[in-house]
């Protein structure tokens, strides 16, 4: 064979063996990434705590069921104190890192944060009520040197309980309104349902924004799921509400007797309300909404049609129907008469249209109760 034949079979074996190196180099690599990554998913996930107190190499830490532990912290770690969010191994809850978790809320995506332009004039039936609230909220904000002068602390909330659809909450925008103060929205079902883990935290933020928009009125609904008379405490779940309600009380302590900051509460079972939130220096004032007299019905039917195009309607006949009816049952009759003059074509309202709305509203009660009876 000649030496030119010779040369280019080895200078081909060459460049043939270069190539299956390189690709089995290439095959290592990724046999290794695979084998780390196997790795990996082997080793058992770390869980998230909170440092509550440090001794030394040791510490103190709640788990998020909200058990507490004293254990080791690893030589590894950084230097941690309390407060701090930490990871700990499943196993023995050893520390071995800390983590900045961002918890800091854009708390107005959690409230309904509103001026509100409800005049008391859109009240009705409720003159004592509204005298009431006017004195323990209105006054201390719109005038609290009188307060001063006179050497006393006025509450620093306000609980208002009755049953549904009684006008509870507009009071409330209508004192906020009155004050020219923001309105928070809080509702108390949702803040525990919603948000457990972080419960005590949004809380804080809810009043620190209440601060910063002062004057302010804090109106937490369905006050009762968050402040419910306290039971011994079993799930995680429990506990969480228990943390997020003494944050709450807190919160109220923690006022300045005469700051522009009001707490309104609203219920419809103030009998199952903790005695630590209706205590003096808390939800100290109760104020009960009740369901409309004859007198204030018709007091409230006038408010909902003195911008509605009646003609000729005979008032007596249609409050007779409306025995028993709330502030609520009576605007949604005014809505649901409209609705029915619509349906034929007018734009006037008749006394037949507001009886055929009351009809549908009392047959839609009947359903509604049928279907809690029997489930």
């Amino acid at each position: 064979m000649s030496s030119e034949k010779v040369g280019d079979v080895v200078y081909g074996y060459t460049a043939h063996s270069n190539i299956v190196e390189e690709q089995n180099n290439i095959l290592k690599e990724n046999v290794g990434k695979l084998r780390h990554e196997l790795e990996r998913y082997k080793k058992s996930p770390l869980m998230i705590c909170e440092i509550k107190d440090v001794y030394g190499t040791q510490a103190i830490i709640r788990i998020p069921n909200g058990n507490q532990f004293f254990v080791e912290i690893s030589a590894d770690c950084e230097k941690v104190k309390a407060g701090d969010t930490v990871l700990v191994e499943q196993k023995n809850l050893v520390v071995v890192g800390k983590v900045e978790r961002k918890n800091n809320f854009d708390v107005e995506k959690f409230v309904i944060v509103a001026k509100p332009d409800v005049s008391w004039k859109e009240i009705g039936g409720l003159d004592k009520q509204i005298e009431e609230i006017r004195e323990v909220v209105e006054l201390p904000l719109k005038k609290p040197e009188i307060f001063r002068k006179a050497g006393i602390e006025p509450p620093k909330g306000i609980l208002l309980y009755g049953a549904p659809g009684t006008g509870k909450t507009l009071l409330a925008k209508a004192v906020a309104t009155a004050t020219n103060a923001t309105f928070i929205e809080i509702v108390g079902a949702e803040l525990v349902q919603k948000y457990i883990g972080e419960g005590a935290k949004l809380v804080k933020d809810i009043f620190q924004l209440a601060r910063d928009r002062a004057p302010s009125i804090v109106f937490v609904d369905e006050l009762d799921a968050l402040a419910a008379r306290r039971i011994d405490i079993g799930t995680s779940g429990e506990r969480e509400v228990q943390r997020t309600f003494m944050q709450f009380l807190a919160e109220l302590d923690g006022f300045e007797s005469l700051g522009a900051v009001k707490v309104i509460g609203c219920t419809n079972r103030k009998d199952m309300l903790d005695s630590a939130i209706t205590r003096p220096g808390r939800l100290e004032r109760h104020i009960h909404i009740p369901i409309p007299t004859s007198a204030a019905r018709k007091e409230i039917f006038k408010i909902h049609t003195k911008s509605m195009n009646v003609k000729d309607i005979d008032a007596e006949t249609i409050l007779a129907g409306m025995a028993d009816y709330t502030g609520a049952d009576v605007r949604a009759a005014c809505t649901e008469a409209g609705y029915c003059a619509i349906r034929q074509g007018r734009t006037f309202i008749k006394t037949n249209d507001f009886l055929q709305a009351i009809t549908k509203i009392s047959e839609k009660e009947e359903s509604m109760e049928h279907m809690e009876m029997f489930g």
